[in-house]
């Protein structure tokens, strides 16, 4: 019978896409470690409730980006991790993670990529972008993790309708339930098959919007 695979969440901010994915039983793999960089996060109240292993990796305490992305691998691979999952990560992955971990490391982006990605698109400039835009519909997206923001292959998307009566706010709720249920759905995929299914094989995504 395979392991249970082995899953890493990095994340700088309030937690709720990592406590999605601990708490989501559709998923057959285990949350081996928590990484973030910051002490305040979220993430780390995730890590405590479910008694999940956990390291603060910053600037405050690996001044050196080198060490830091040393440690950071030297923490992945004593937790034995099969994928990464940046969950609300605001910094870039250092280039020794990378190469360890090329093609298993995913994330998610609020907005249908290539749109509204890259350098400074990430949270509400976003949802602000798409507004401005007058776009009819944005939405989700699961990709793999390059040296370029948002530059990754696309490995699964959702569309999402932007309503007329839309704000920041409104857009902001229905695409963050959109993104977190995509990741669900392509991470219980690959904890079953073990292959990083490309969009064409992604499971259908439509949401009931009224």
């Amino acid at each position: 019978m395979p392991s249970i695979k082995r899953l890493a969440l990095i994340g700088s901010g309030s937690g709720t896409t990592a406590d999605a994915v601990a708490t989501a039983t559709a998923i057959e793999a285990e949350v081996a470690i928590i990484i973030g960089n910051n002490s305040k996060s979220g993430i780390f109240d995730v890590a405590a409730r479910h008694g999940i292993q956990n390291v603060h990796l910053s600037g405050v305490t690996h001044p050196d980006p080198v060490l830091r992305d040393s440690s950071m691998l030297d923490a992945l691979s004593e937790a034995q991790v099969d994928l990464i999952v940046l969950a609300g990560y605001m910094k870039k992955i250092g280039p020794r993670v990378l190469r360890a971990y090329e093609h298993r490391i995913v994330n998610t982006h609020p907005a249908l990529l290539p749109a509204y990605g890259s350098t400074g698109m990430y949270g509400d400039r976003v949802h602000e972008a798409v507004l401005h835009d007058r776009a009819p519909t944005t939405g989700a997206t699961v990709h793999l993790v390059t040296e370029e923001y948002d530059a990754g292959p696309v490995l699964a998307q959702v569309p999402v309708h932007v309503l007329a009566s839309d704000d920041v706010s409104s857009l902001r709720g229905r695409v963050q339930l959109a993104e977190k249920k995509l990741l669900v759905d392509w991470l219980s995929d690959w904890a079953t098959t073990g292959k990083i299914l490309p969009a064409a094989r992604a499971p259908g995504h439509q949401l009931n919007e009224t």
